[in-house]
């Protein structure tokens, strides 16, 4: 049975932008080598907007070295970026960006939840690229909710979608430049489950919204996050009430961690080259 290293619980919000009030409940920062391939998770919401004429988000920034994964439950955002792609995500659509060499993105609510208002709440995670790959061209996955895969847990206990990797047979639709799994998973109250992953990744389990126990003994509540041991295969998991979590594994990339803001890189000199070949305008251009 997996060992649970630690429980952490999200700090309090901040605002990205003028529309993402986000938690960031993992950060390399504290948990780098414990759950590497994964940098950062950015919980944002859920919140309630009211109508406007103006969208509301973050305008234009850059990014180097890692993918950015943005999830949607409730609202819709839209989003470009400087290779010419962008589009609407609303609930269940995935926005998977790889961000390689450099590349300039921004993010707003989209025309229509603007004027309309509503509930927004998303999950934005940042997975490191391997060394090799971090100069790789920009590029963009559009994964939409009728797209990736939902399977139904054993004994009636929820169901989860995979976005990576794969479950009971099932491969997600993402891309990955290293062994991961990324799962949306939804469990009934009083549902059981056991899982097994592969011997020597890391795992967490981020739990969005429910109470769950872990392993018989530690519980996990909503705007929590979970830490397992690599050894081992297997935990369990039984669900108090209705919840939604998200579970990452991955393979260590066991490489050095050196970030500055949306760039981050293995070497010091690397981020000094980011940010001159951002400055000089190396990321491209934005299209207005």
């Amino acid at each position: 049975m997996k060992k649970i290293l630690d429980i952490y619980d999200a700090p309090p919000s901040h605002w990205v932008g003028d529309g993402f009030p986000v938690s960031s409940m993992l950060s390399y920062h504290q948990h780098g080598k414990m759950l590497s391939p994964f940098l950062l998770l950015d919980h944002a919401g859920p919140m309630h907007f009211t109508p406007s004429k103006q969208p509301r988000g973050v305008g234009t920034h850059p990014h180097r070295g890692f993918e950015t994964v943005t999830i949607v439950y409730k609202g819709e955002v839209a989003h470009k970026d400087s290779t010419g792609r962008g589009g609407i995500i609303g609930p269940g659509d995935v926005q998977w960006m790889t961000a390689g060499s450099g590349i300039l993105h921004e993010e707003f609510h989209s025309p229509a939840f603007t004027a309309a208002g509503g509930e927004l709440e998303m999950v934005q995670l940042w997975v490191n690229l391997p060394a090799r790959n971090k100069m790789t061209t920009p590029a963009y996955q559009a994964i939409v909710d009728e797209d990736i895969p939902q399977v139904s847990l054993p004994e009636q206990a929820g169901s989860l979608r995979v976005i990576a990797g794969e479950y009971a047979g099932e491969k997600g639709p993402a891309h990955t430049f290293s062994p991961l799994q990324v799962w949306d998973i939804r469990l009934q109250a009083g549902g059981r489950s056991q899982w097994t992953l592969p011997e020597g990744w890391n795992v967490a389990l981020v739990l969005l919204q429910g109470e769950l126990t872990v392993n018989g003994e530690n519980v996990l509540r909503a705007a929590q996050m979970l830490v397992l041991d690599a050894a081992a295969q297997e935990f369990s998991i039984e669900a108090h009430s209705d919840a939604v979590l998200l579970l990452l594994s991955g393979e260590p990339l066991d490489e050095p961690i050196v970030g500055y803001g949306p760039f981050v890189m293995n070497t010091e000199a690397e981020i000094q080259q980011a940010i001159a070949d951002f400055r000089s305008g190396r990321f491209g251009q934005m299209e207005q």
